[in-house]
């Protein structure tokens, strides 16, 4: 028997989902981020779950490294630590840097974009004015929910600097993320099923919320099982968005399309279709979905798809 997801219910309290985040820092607004830096890399250097790993900073290592290094240095230390709790100092002083990032990152409003029939208004997609094809940062985009295409233990990437999107989310979002993904987890007591989704808050990304996802694995041909997986994962992401309340705008990145391997055309199809029928099933529910590339290749595969007339292949 193939494990179930755990519903909404049995983790939305858990992980405190309908508060908003708002922390309290409790630092000098002044505070030059290369020091918050620091000084959260010398509170690492004792945390346990920071020490388990290959990495262990500390304040000595940290004064031998310029600025840009000892910011790298520290994302790479949360990249690898534990999802166990941080110190109460510790915790706010990372909210300060990551609170200080934020608001020096140019966003984008996800209600701002033209929709797929501004940008392309030959296509024949039946979605075209529901529908964004964005070529953008996921971190700095400003929509009611972000989708992260994760892995089955669904903590994050664990590999620093790796150029995954579930890398990128984690580090704007900061370690708070990692922890509620954790808990979510332990709650249901396995990995999490290929084609099903979990939220979560979304902390110092401008998103409110991010949707977790683990999509198929493509090694070879495409199959049905690989479309019908795929889709799922599209609309497990729209159910639980439609599910929790308040979300109004939803953007997705390119779910199995990185390291999973699923060949990106092939995937912009199912996607675009998969998006399409669910707002066509559920009308008025949701204002805008968000088709987010960030390479011109991802960005070319949807185009593709969009300007053949969207067939599932």
């Amino acid at each position: 028997m193939c494990p179930t997801s755990l519903p909404l219910a049995a983790y939305r309290a858990a992980v405190a989902l309908d508060e908003p985040f708002g922390p309290g820092i409790g630092h000098d607004p002044d505070t030059r981020p290369a020091g918050l830096a620091r000084e959260a890399l010398a509170l690492l250097a004792d945390d346990p779950a920071a020490a388990r790993s290959w990495l262990r900073p500390g304040a000595a290592a940290a004064d031998r490294i310029d600025d840009a290094a000892a910011r790298l240095l520290l994302r790479a230390v949360l990249t690898v630590r534990e999802p166990d709790p941080l110190s109460t100092r510790a915790a706010k002083v990372l909210d300060a840097l990551l609170a200080g990032e934020r608001l020096a990152r140019v966003t984008t409003d996800a209600a701002s974009l033209p929709t797929v029939r501004d940008t392309l208004p030959a296509t024949t997609y039946r979605a075209a004015d529901r529908t964004v094809l964005w070529q953008g940062d996921l971190t700095a985009l400003d929509a009611d929910a972000v989708v992260n295409a994760a892995n089955s233990a669904l903590l994050g990437c664990f590999a620093p600097m790796h150029p995954c999107i579930d890398n990128a989310l984690h580090s704007a979002a900061g370690p708070r993320l990692r922890a509620d993904c954790h808990t979510v987890m332990s709650l249901q007591g396995h990995p999490e099923p290929t084609g099903t989704a979990k939220i979560t808050r979304g902390y110092h990304l401008p998103a409110r919320y991010v949707l977790h996802t683990v999509g198929p694995i493509v090694d070879g041909p495409v199959l049905p099982r690989h479309r019908r997986a795929l889709a799922a994962s599209y609309r497990a992401c729209l159910d639980l968005a439609a599910d929790t309340g308040g979300i109004r705008s939803v953007a997705f990145c390119g779910i199995s399309t990185g390291v999973f391997g699923y060949p990106r055309t092939a995937a912009a199809r199912t996607a675009l279709n998969a998006v399409s029928e669910w707002l066509d099933l559920h009308p008025g529910r949701l204002d805008r979905v968000v088709f987010n590339v960030y390479a011109d290749h991802d960005r070319a595969a949807y185009v593709q798809a969009l300007t053949e007339g969207v067939q599932p292949r």
